[in-house]
């Protein structure tokens, strides 16, 4: 059995902190925007108008919402899920690329890179005063955003076999930090408009949410200098060497060829969890909104309480229990307790069903993710933990980037209830995949 550096040596813990402020300090820039979707369609239509490429894709959106008898805020739904869809396709073309060159050329290296382009991105967002240079800022930050994939398998570089199901869970923390702070940041953000108290900056592009992308540009700086002094290469010299022969390949090719085991196994039923579970999570504030009459200024309060309930579960009782109970079992309970939690949700028409459908959802999620990719790592051999968790963040990218306008459609055909419905009926297919996986040897 090929062992890691952690198997036969005291783990070494010093980059953990590191790893965690890196995935924090990302996640806080990426869900910034959340948030500012309407405003944004609103803004470039006024300064665009509705010719170019902006004027093309609201024809899209309009055939688009024609099929699925849409009315109302379609145009809202459809812009935001689109614009999301666009930069989780680039992390799915590009998180394996960055996964295995991190195999190659090591982990500091491929951080530093792909911060720096993420820099670039919010750099080039603070002066997008047209459609298209935003949408050019949102390619170039989805094609660098490889630091989850790079940063995850970090952390199976520095943990024992054995803790690598809590080595994951300060992964799945920091998801639950970022995801709670990104978006209030965003609001608050919405509140200050440069463009308006320096007006001569408007000629440079400055616009109504620059102010969110400085405050996305100065996480990544610092997260840029910290991985600089801070952060140590985590991956030795031998495994480098043996993944160097490695061709990276797209992503599907990747997980097609590969041979049939418990890996590739565990990313497929990944990507059916993650395409039901999005598709839930970028309509929830619909659902909110149509039947508990849930505002842009309100709507924060269902994520902190989702961020709450994913932070305890997966720094409180993934990390205790999977030594005693395996991922396996933790995986199993936690498709249950999401697939209850969204038929809850679904059906829920009081604010009790809603929040205890959440809470569902909350905990299931938080033992699904941080277990799921430490059974990845777990199946494959050492010296490609980057690239196999680079291709299992690449599925759950492209699941990030059907999911949410698949739901959007079911949503508009036939309401909110079925689309919820649907979604923890599609979770029934993951939760049978996981039930013949082997135990990981350790």
């Amino acid at each position: 059995m090929t062992t890691s550096p952690a198997s036969t040596a005291a783990p070494r813990r010093h980059p953990l902190g590191v790893i965690f402020l890196t995935v924090v300090i990302d996640l806080l820039g990426f869900t910034i925007i959340f948030p500012l979707f309407p405003g944004i369609l609103d803004y470039y239509l006024r300064v665009d108008g509705t010719g170019g490429g902006l004027g093309w894709l609201l024809g899209r959106i309009d055939a688009f919402a024609a099929l699925a008898g849409s009315h109302g805020n379609y145009r809202v739904v459809l812009f935001g899920g689109i614009l999301g869809s666009l930069y989780a396709f680039l992390q799915f073309l590009f998180s394996p690329i960055w996964g295995a060159l991190s195999d190659r050329i090591g982990r500091r290296r491929v951080l530093l890179i792909t911060v720096a382009g993420t820099a670039l991105s919010y750099l080039l967002w603070f002066f997008s005063g047209s459609f298209l240079l935003f949408v050019g800022a949102r390619l170039i930050g989805g094609a660098f955003a490889g630091n989850i994939s790079v940063a995850t398998a970090a952390v199976a570089d520095v943990t024992t076999r054995e803790n690598r199901s809590k080595g994951m869970g300060i992964i799945g923390i920091a998801f639950g930090i970022g995801f709670l702070f990104g978006p209030a940041l965003g609001s608050i953000a919405a509140n200050h408009d440069l463009s308006a108290v320096h007006p001569r900056l408007a000629s440079l592009g400055v616009n109504p949410f620059s102010m969110a992308a400085v405050i996305s540009l100065a996480f990544s700086v610092v997260n840029l200098v910290w991985i600089w002094s801070r952060f140590k290469e985590t991956i030795d010299p031998e495994h480098r060497e043996a993944a160097a022969i490695t061709r990276v390949r797209h992503p599907l090719h990747e997980l097609i060829a590969a041979e049939k085991g418990p890996a590739r196994r565990t990313n497929w039923l990944w990507f059916i969890y993650t395409l039901a579970f999005s598709g839930m999570e970028f309509t929830l504030p619909f659902l909110a909104a149509e039947r508990f009459h849930y505002t842009p200024a309100t709507m924060y309060k269902i994520f902190v309480f989702l961020g709450i309930v994913l932070m305890v579960t997966q720094g409180g009782i993934v990390r205790r229990a999977a030594p005693r109970v395996g991922e396996k079992r933790l995986l199993l309970s936690g498709l249950v307790f999401v697939l209850a939690g969204i038929a809850t949700v679904g059906l829920s028409r009081s604010f009790t069903g809603l929040y205890c459908g959440l809470a569902g959802i909350g905990l299931g999620s938080g033992l699904v993710n941080p277990t799921a990719s430490a059974l990845v790592s777990l199946y494959s051999r050492t010296d490609q933990q980057g690239r196999f968790l680079g291709v299992f963040r690449s599925l759950g990218a492209l699941a990030r980037g059907v999911g949410p306008l698949a739901a959007c459609l079911v949503y508009w055909l036939f309401g909110s209830t079925a689309a919820y419905m649907l979604a923890a009926a599609v979770l029934i297919a993951p939760w049978g995949m996981a039930l013949p996986l082997p135990k990981p040897v350790k």
